[in-house]
């Protein structure tokens, strides 16, 4: 497969920040369209006496609406020598990554996905399987295929083609953007950490955690657009305030142990290799791109860098326009 997977949710699904756009379609065609606004960045920069990290709060999947992208974050992206994301883009576009997802999903003991499932689940999955047979077959999941894998795969596969019937294409996300930028200006590129990583995330779920996943996946499939079209005019608008509430207090709540593992475990490891660029005379500036609720927060990397004694000021020239 080679779809880009978010790696945060909603809790699972929409803390990936999946975004759909907001179109209105109006009867009176005199009316003139109304001028494009870009989305409110979520960008910060971070210094020290000689060096400066710029992290902006990625969506995953995008549309074409939302680009382009504000003048500030063009400016960030030009001052920057080097980008980094969550995973290299070169691992990131390589085959053998979802390969390596589907080999984790893979059920092992011999058992069918329904033999651990209760009897309401298998019934909304049925349902739902049936609705959507021709994106799960573009993606190769026929309903045999589901009963292979493991609920996880199932329920991360229920919420890509939920948002990918919206038209959020992650192609279009800001990680595959800048990925495509950076190699278009010669600028090297890196990851904090490797696609294996972030699949033992998602494969090292409980069973508990994974069974939940799936149930609530397959619930909110029903109102999927409403969310996400949330979630995104809070993305645009650049809250970083209702995007922490809406995603994280709620992950937090129901997923303790893997919001600390999929989130804080992981800042927390990501904050000294931010900190060396910052701190090494050698480097130069760098824009950093990462799913937004990363940054966000008392757990974000933004406040663990601004507790470590950085300058730290928020980058958004709309902000201050509005005061």
């Amino acid at each position: 497969m080679t779809m880009r997977f978010p790696t945060t949710f909603k809790p699972l699904m929409l803390a990936a920040l999946v975004a759909t756009a907001s179109l209105v379609a109006h009867a009176d065609s005199a009316r003139p369209a109304p001028a494009y606004q870009a989305p409110v960045p979520l960008l910060w920069k971070v210094s020290d006496a000689d060096n400066a990290v710029y992290l902006l709060g990625s969506f995953h999947l995008l549309k074409p609406s939302d680009y382009p992208l504000s003048n500030d974050v063009a400016a960030a992206f030009a001052d920057a020598e080097s980008l980094v994301f969550e995973i290299p883009p070169e691992e990131m576009a390589s085959p053998e990554l979802g390969t390596k997802m589907a080999q984790a999903a893979l059920r092992r003991d011999g058992t069918a996905l329904n033999s651990e499932l209760p009897p309401e689940t298998i019934a909304l999955l049925d349902a739902w399987t049936a609705r959507n047979a021709a994106p799960l077959q573009k993606m190769g999941l026929s309903p045999q295929v589901l009963q292979m894998l493991e609920p996880w795969f199932v329920g991360l596969s229920i919420s890509i083609v939920e948002m990918t019937k919206q038209g959020l294409d992650p192609a279009l996300g800001l990680d595959a953007h800048f990925g495509a930028q950076a190699a278009s200006a010669g600028k090297p590129t890196s990851g904090l950490e490797t696609g294996t990583e972030q699949i033992a995330f998602l494969d090292g779920m409980t069973k508990e955690e994974e069974l939940q996943f799936l149930a609530e996946a397959l619930s909110e499939s029903q109102d999927a657009r409403q969310e996400t079209e949330k979630m995104h005019r809070a993305w645009r608008a650049g809250d970083a305030a209702s995007l922490w509430n809406d995603m994280a207090v709620d992950m937090k709540k129901q997923y303790p142990r893997l919001y600390q593992r999929i989130n804080v475990a992981r800042n927390d490891a990501w904050l000294p290799k931010l900190q060396k660029r910052l701190t090494d005379p050698g480097k130069d500036d760098t824009l950093v791109v990462v799913g937004a609720l990363h940054l966000l927060g008392t757990d974000g990397v933004v406040e663990k860098l601004r507790a470590k004694g950085y300058r730290v000021e928020r980058v958004c020239s709309a902000c201050r326009a509005s005061k």
